[in-house]
């Protein structure tokens, strides 16, 4: 073997390296107490949307406070979107997918959360926020990863940056799909 091939080999196991160690990222967020209103949740020391995961944390909260109350969540939401609110048909997507007693979906994010206790979480309310190798790919943005206590595979937020404070926004999510029902409405449970 060359010292070409020896170079080359080199800067391919430094580069799959470092491809690996994004993949491996996950950071994990604690809540006492789920927001109950926009103020609360910019109390929060997430709030700053300072980092992507920060921000995609959040958004589980503002989906369960939706769930709960579609003006709080739509604030939030909004909140969370920055200088982008949302739209009527997103408005209106968020309405298809809570209609049906489908509440549960955004609680199912939380650790504990499974369909045998009904997606009730474990208390404190933790969420961890994980990369792959491409959540970076698009500059300015990051796709991040959410595990559902109901789904085999994580789900995914949107998050972009905005290029004169830093701050992370909400882009896109995908954390609404069905997942397995709770079994106190599963008939086959």
């Amino acid at each position: 073997m060359g010292i070409f091939d020896k170079l080359k080999n080199s800067a391919n196991a430094a580069i799959n390296s470092a491809v690996s160690s994004l993949g491996n990222k996950s950071e994990t967020f604690t809540f006492a107490a789920l927001p109950e209103s926009l103020a609360e949740m910019q109390a929060l020391p997430e709030a700053k949307l300072d980092t992507p995961f920060k921000t995609a944390a959040l958004t589980v909260c503002a989906l369960c406070a939706y769930a709960a109350d579609k003006q709080i969540g739509t604030e939030m939401l909004n909140w969370l979107r920055g200088p982008r609110p949302l739209s009527n048909a997103e408005i209106s997507f968020l309405n298809d997918r809570f209609r049906d007693g489908k509440t549960y979906v955004p609680f199912s994010y939380f650790e504990g959360a499974t369909p045998d206790n009904d997606y009730t979480p474990a208390e404190p309310f933790k969420v961890t926020v994980s990369t792959n190798p491409y959540s970076d790919a698009n500059e300015g943005y990051m796709k991040l990863f959410i595990k559902s206590g109901g789904a085999d595979n994580a789900r995914e937020v949107v998050l972009r940056q905005r290029g004169s404070d830093g701050v992370w926004f909400l882009w896109d999510q995908m954390l609404l799909p069905d997942i397995r029902v709770p079994k106190s409405a599963n008939p086959w449970a």
